[in-house]
């Protein structure tokens, strides 16, 4: 056997052994952790530098390379993504840092850091799949250590219901997805990405197979209608869980759909399109739509994501390289936007268990360095100039009108002076509406101040680095 295979694995082998590291740290050198009223825990530090090591190491894309009969398939485009997923991911554990301090969650703050470790890993394989064996491990490896985050704050705030809606429904749209693959193997004989587009004819079974595969991506994405579980899981889970369902979990989908789409279902264009046509303009309406009458933040953050799934398929349905740069481009930008607001929500639910849109009402006068940054965020989610989403919808946006889709763009363009409306619904609310009990004044803990400086770093380095467009649209052709 050739084992120099191996070292194509450059991102997978380095988390592996991040993974592999925490593990050890956690079993022998904090036994006390897993003991209840345990002192000794996993630091936060180490985490984190580890991930940090691990990020500089594999940041720098490598060539085109394929590796186990061409079921693994890696190049610059998807070093890139794997990347920016790394960044977040790394962003979630200093935000993190707080809430794996309490009492109840000190004896778990290994197993949280390797869990998500573990999800991350499954998202590696997931987009270096050139087989759909590799990508439904991949899919598999990263979905089931989520149910367990989503669950991880049994004991608080319907976490525990959380996990349980989240793998149910888990569990039925990867049973639709395999479904799918089944058909597309029964009609063409190959799961390998390269060798299907010979054998597509665009017949009823092939139909049926794209519809399931893309029932089961759907929800991963949170796409209308495979949307009903978001809004129920995001407010169950533990903030920092939904911060990286959201942002983490949500980016890795939508690169493979994109991929899948562009490599298996390319004679099918005009078949996936049109499904696509109308799954975004429900995705982007309604979910802006529900958004008016929420309440509580995290689910008004829900219904915010959902709209932003579909503003991400603008670039999929384009089904160019520049659909996928600027796709690349909107992932990187909304990681840093909405995980700055979910490390402003969090750090305030551990302070004042505080949830709702009315309970921040007065926010700036108590605490004004979290509502500017919120609001920087929050301008930065709803597009607004010079903030750096405006530039991602920008891009997008010109990526579906360059496709042909002038209807679909100006609906969304539509959607988007709507969502304006629930945005500064938050920012009236923390400088406008008057509380006679407003949030106590406090000071976050420096972990929590390191995340919200690399997210507004981003939010503002983004708005005016053009450079970092042009060099992911020099390997989006890379698929």
């Amino acid at each position: 056997m050739d084992y120099s295979q191996f070292f194509v694995l450059k991102e997978e082998l380095s988390l592996i052994a991040v993974i592999v590291i925490l593990f050890i740290a956690d079993l022998f050198f904090c036994p006390d952790a897993h003991k209840e009223g345990g002192k000794t825990h996993l630091n936060t530090m180490l985490p984190v530098i580890l991930l940090v090591i691990h990020t500089l190491i594999t940041i720098v894309p490598g060539p085109v390379a394929e590796a186990f009969g061409g079921m693994y398939h890696n190049g610059p485009i998807q070093s890139i993504v794997k990347s920016i997923l790394s960044i977040g991911t790394l962003i979630v554990f200093l935000m993190a840092h707080e809430w794996l301090r309490r009492p109840d969650t000190i004896i778990k703050q290994g197993e949280f850091y390797i869990l998500t470790l573990s999800t991350l890993l499954g998202m590696y394989f997931m987009i270096s799949a050139g087989h759909f064996l590799m990508f439904f491990i991949g899919l598999e490896t990263a979905s089931v250590p989520m149910a367990a985050l989503v669950a991880f704050d049994k004991y608080r705030h319907h976490s525990a219901e959380a996990g349980a809606k989240y793998i149910l429904t888990a569990l039925f749209s990867s049973g639709l997805l395999l479904y799918g693959i089944s058909m597309i193997y029964g009609t063409v004989g190959t799961l390998y990405f390269n060798d299907i587009p010979a054998h597509i004819s665009g017949n009823a079974m092939q139909i049926m197979a794209f519809v399931f595969f893309f029932a089961g991506m759907g929800f991963k994405i949170s796409l209308v209608p495979f949307h009903l579980w978001t809004a129920d899981v995001y407010e169950g889970a533990p903030s920092t869980v939904t911060a990286y369902l959201s942002v983490v979990s949500k980016g890795s989908a939508a690169f493979v759909l994109m991929t899948v789409l562009i490599k298996v279902f390319a004679p099918m264009v005009a078949q996936w399109q049109e499904v696509l046509y109308w799954v975004i303009i429900a995705s982007i309406t309604l979910a802006n739509l529900f958004a008016l009458r929420q309440e509580n933040l995290k689910r008004l953050m829900a219904f915010s994501s959902i709209s932003q799934a579909g503003y991400i398929m603008l670039g999929v349905i384009s089904g160019t390289s520049q659909g996928m740069a600027s796709l690349v481009y909107y992932i990187l930008i909304y990681l840093f936007a909405n995980l700055a607001v979910f490390t402003v929500i969090t750090i305030i639910a551990l302070r004042s268990q505080r949830f709702t849109l009315e309970e921040y009402n007065g926010l700036y006068t108590t605490n004004p360095k979290l509502a500017f940054l919120m609001t920087l965020s929050l301008f930065s989610l709803a597009g607004i100039p010079p903030f750096a989403g405006f530039f991602s919808k920008f891009f997008i946006f010109a990526a579906a009108f360059h496709s042909g889709f002038h209807l679909l763009v100006f609906i969304a363009l539509v959607n988007t002076v709507l969502s304006l409306y629930y945005y500064l619904k938050i920012v009236k609310a923390m400088y406008i509406n008057k509380s006679e009990d407003p949030i106590v004044s406090f000071r976050s803990d420096n972990y929590t101040r390191a995340s919200l400086v690399i997210c507004t770093f981003g939010i503002i380095a983004l708005s005016f680095v053009s450079i970092i467009y042009q060099y992911i649209d020099k390997f989006s052709f890379g698929l």
